[in-house]
């Protein structure tokens, strides 16, 4: 049975939000080397990856992903060190909240169904 999860958004005092769906974006870039690979790897079309990454960087004092156009070179994309820095204090963030609040996680499984809407 899988138990309760925690997903964590951060809201910027710019407006700007990252959440877990633009941190995963991050990881699948870091991992393929390209915008549209990362976006493929995680079911994501590559309009809307674009879309993100220029949220993210536009989101941060330096930008998180630099980009060279496709073509006969190949192009790709990386992140830079605000990049790495910003999946590795994301997740940091979301393990001491895991960490700190276990027990209440333990206390929210005990008040929920257990079984899933729609299921007898």
């Amino acid at each position: 049975m899988s138990q309760a999860r925690l997903s964590i958004r951060l809201d910027l005092t710019s407006g700007d939000r990252i959440g877990p769906g633009k941190i995963v974006l991050l990881e699948a870039i870091r991992e393929t080397g390209s915008i549209s690979a990362g976006a493929r790897k995680i079911g994501m079309s590559y309009r809307r990856a674009w879309l993100l990454v220029e949220q993210i960087n536009e989101a941060l004092a330096q930008p998180a992903v630099t980009a060279a156009p496709g073509g006969r070179q190949g192009g790709g994309a990386m992140l830079t060190p605000a990049g790495v820095e910003l999946i590795d204090l994301y997740r940091a963030i979301e393990d001491t909240a895991h960490v700190s609040a276990r027990d209440q996680f333990r206390a929210v499984e005990k008040l929920a169904r257990k079984t899933p809407r729609g299921k007898a």
